[in-house]
């Protein structure tokens, strides 16, 4: 089996900053794999935010995470600072599936990398709903070739 290639700074459109914590490590003195997903929901989930896309308590329509999956490439520890890159890899009607990379600051290729899908849901009944105008056109604004991610 092959090795998938890591990807670089220019696979992404976007990049937010990570702060590595404390209880990220594990006894092993890095970041523990199953951490990696939590930067994938801060960093995509802050985004949202930022773009006035996402009320959490209120918002009518919500992104639920329905498939991730990761690959590493080399470990990060606290209290390294990172940067989580994020690209749009496929938009459909109701779901979108993002790359996201994470990077040690400043580094060229990335020391992990994964894959994020959101469906759109009423959060009203949990229903799978079309993506909202507004946030489809911030979405498409993302949209980058990728590097073939972990499945």
């Amino acid at each position: 089996m092959s090795r998938q290639p890591r990807p670089t700074r220019d696979a992404f459109a976007v990049f937010r900053q990570i702060q590595t914590r404390w209880m990220d490590n594990d006894v092993y003195g890095h970041v523990n794999n199953v951490v990696y997903y939590s930067y994938f929901d801060t960093a995509v989930n802050g985004w949202y935010l930022d773009e006035g896309l996402l009320e959490i308590a209120t918002s009518p329509v919500v992104g639920l995470v329905v498939e991730t999956s990761c690959a590493y490439f080399e470990s990060v520890a606290f209290p390294e600072a990172l940067e989580a890159g994020i690209a749009v890899t496929r938009l459909g009607t109701s779901s979108v599936t993002y790359a996201v990379g994470i990077f040690k600051t400043g580094a060229a290729e990335a020391a992990a990398a994964g894959r994020f899908t959101h469906v759109f849901v009423s959060r009203e009944n949990s229903r799978p709903v079309p993506i909202p105008d507004r946030t489809r056109s911030a979405l498409e604004r993302l949209a980058r070739a990728v590097p073939p991610l972990p499945a």
